[in-house]
């Protein structure tokens, strides 16, 4: 499912009009990210955690040279399943 098809369910489901249901999901999104962003975490209970993790510098080798290269350290978004969307897909 991408983007579209997620507002075509969501206006379909909710009884909003798609541009209020795009409006919606595009909300969901920034308030999300903008939470990740600051350090903080999002948490929907039964659906699953948003996070981020931090992924220290190591050193990596480039497969066409075979050259030692430095990869900088990073932030890494993440989301982990809670119980109730795992039982449903289950």
């Amino acid at each position: 499912m991408n983007k579209q098809e997620l507002v075509d369910a969501l206006a379909n489901k909710t009884g909003f009009t798609k541009a209020d249901a795009g409006r919606a999901l595009e909300a969901f999104i920034d308030v999300v990210t903008a939470s990740l962003k600051k350090g903080g975490e999002v948490v929907i209970t039964n659906f699953g955690r948003f996070y981020v993790t931090k992924r220290s510098a190591t050193t990596g080798r480039n497969p066409r040279t075979g050259s030692t290269i430095k990869i900088a350290a990073r932030k890494q978004p993440k989301f982990r399943a809670g119980k109730g969307l795992k039982d449903t897909v289950n």
